[in-house]
């Protein structure tokens, strides 16, 4: 693709906007506060319990999916705030539906990391213990 430096620039531009996106995220969503926490908490466990690349595949999809959700949960807050700044029951349920779908994901991460890690924890435990 052959992008004239107006392109580039605005391409460029894009990125910095996405940053900008994250970090306030970052800085003001509780939500995605613990998300990273976790995700910390999960990194590290992984990294001890020498997790198989297809296991990390698994850990990193649910991660960065979390992630994305949280991040189009707290869009969609924002629209529906600024275009329903009264309370209306329509906009009350896109904000619920949202946060449904990150919760749903929230289950399947949780199902994903019984299987990856609680056989190896139970396996180290055993070890321990005989």
């Amino acid at each position: 693709m052959n992008l004239d430096s107006k392109g580039k620039g605005r391409f460029i531009k894009s990125f910095d906007f996405a940053v900008q996106g994250i970090l306030h995220a970052v800085k003001y969503e509780k939500n995605l506060q613990f998300h990273l926490l976790a995700a910390t908490v999960v990194v590290s466990l992984s990294v001890w319990l020498n997790l198989s690349r297809i296991e990390w595949m698994f850990i990193i999809v649910c991660i960065f999916g979390m992630f994305v959700l949280e991040l189009l949960n707290t869009a969609i807050e924002r629209m529906v705030d600024l275009a329903s700044p009264k309370h209306h029951p329509l906009a009350k349920q896109a904000k619920d539906v949202a946060a449904a779908a990150v919760l749903c994901y929230s289950f399947m991460t949780i199902i994903i990391g019984s299987i990856i890690f609680l056989p190896k924890i139970a396996h180290m435990m055993a070890k321990y213990i005989s």
